[in-house]
């Protein structure tokens, strides 16, 4: 059966609904923290699992689809549907029924371990209707991605939920959420195809995961995207805080701050489509270093804007433009580093140590607010971006580089 462009960039589009409306699960409890800390008086350790937990749940989804096979046994647009709307069941379930931290974030990991039959296989949807644009169509994806992990900082800023004065309530962002990702469970049921180039599943191994550790290349995209992760959701997660502490502090309108964090999450959506687009002109390890050398400059330079909101608010928008802006472009230099027959596997991988590593970085801000304030907490993310740099530098100069981007390394 044949498929027309129109065909194409209908899909494309519908995919991005899609995940847009799914994703607005990842941050719906981490972004009513200062409401949840008030009734249930969360302790900084609490706080950090309600995301922790869904990093989590995502490696452990990952893995186990991948052993089970999953992508070869389920249609992956059905794989998605039905994966968004057990996440929203797992999500809901705590507005519903939760009356402290333990039952909450046993469900936030519930929630993870859904979202991984999400984002998986709306890249793997995606690839089936790209070739040569891949890079774009990607992109397209991690900026809905990124949007709608952001969504929910928006909700609980509207009036609807109670804006200001005091603290929203909670419950109805989650509820809302919830049903955001019904309604893309619906469209990728209803609406979303796979295209010609769907790659044909493989089984993952341990002997090929372990072989894309020791081939050097391989290892070394592997390393610059760990260096991306250890900042990208620490900071996700609580620049949004920061900027409700810093708002409140100058006794600006904390619905205000609320809308500052939403924006400085989502305009990463901006960066993921325009690095999308530049990445297979300039090259994969020149985007990435650029990126990291910017946000890398911005986790230093957030805390010592603390005091100044609009300064801060600046600033933050900076950085969520440039943090998530390389995401797509590690993964794609790992598929084209990679045996072909067994990128299924490398990917699997550099997935689950990435959102790995994620947890240790997530719980590491709090202690550092507690101790230092939020002038030296972002400091802690450093390391990354020049883990990062020096990684993706040295894969530059390695003969197999070529294989990237066209050869535009």
């Amino acid at each position: 059966m044949t498929t027309g462009l129109s065909d194409k960039w209908r899909n494309l589009w519908l995919l991005t609904v899609v995940m847009l409306l799914a994703k607005a699960l990842w941050f719906s409890a981490s972004a009513v923290v200062p409401q949840l800390t008030a009734e249930w008086g969360l302790t900084g350790g609490a706080q950090s699992w309600l995301t922790i937990a869904v990093q989590l749940g995502f490696v452990v989804g990952s893995l186990a689809s991948a052993l089970l096979n999953l992508a070869d046994r389920v249609p992956a647009d059905r794989l998605l549907a039905v994966s968004a709307l057990a996440g929203a069941v797992a999500n809901g379930a705590i507005a519903l029924g939760s009356q402290g931290p333990a039952s909450a974030i046993v469900l936030r990991f519930a929630t993870g371990v859904c979202l991984a039959g999400v984002y998986p296989t709306g890249m793997k949807l995606m690839a089936s209707w790209t070739t040569f644009d891949r890079g774009l169509g990607i992109g397209l994806l991690v900026g809905a991605l990124t949007v709608g992990s952001a969504v929910p900082h928006l909700l609980n800023a509207l009036p609807i939920f109670g804006g200001e004065p005091g603290l929203p309530p909670w419950r109805p962002v989650l509820l809302t959420a919830s049903a955001s990702a019904v309604a893309g469970s619906l469209l990728a049921f209803l609406a979303v195809r796979p295209g010609p180039e769907l790659p044909a599943a493989r089984r993952f191994h341990w002997r090929f995961a372990l072989s894309a550790l020791s081939h050097r290349p391989t290892r070394l995209a592997n390393f610059g995207y760990l260096g991306h992760m250890w900042e990208l959701y620490a900071m996700w997660a609580w620049t949004p805080i920061a900027l409700l502490a810093s708002y409140r502090a100058a006794g600006w309108s904390e619905a205000s701050g609320r809308l500052a964090g939403f924006a400085a999450v989502a305009i990463g959506g901006l960066g993921s489509v325009v690095a999308g687009r530049l990445a297979d002109r300039l090259g994969r390890t020149t985007l990435t270093v650029a990126s990291l050398a910017v946000s890398g400059s911005c986790c230093l330079l957030a805390g010592l804007a603390f005091n100044s909101p609009g300064l801060l608010t600046v600033l933050c928008l900076v950085w969520g433009f440039a943090v998530v802006a390389d995401s797509a472009q590690f993964s794609a230099a790992v598929s084209e580093l990679s045996d072909p027959a067994h990128v299924g596997t490398a990917l699997t991988l550099q997935t689950s140590l990435g959102f790995l590593l994620t947890i240790v970085s997530l719980r590491l801000v709090p202690p550092m607010v507690e101790a230092l304030g939020w002038g030296w907490a972002f400091a802690a993310l450093v390391p990354g971006p020049i883990f990062g740099i020096v990684s993706m530098l040295r894969l530059r100069g390695l003969p197999e580089a070529a294989r990237m981007a066209s050869g535009r390394r």
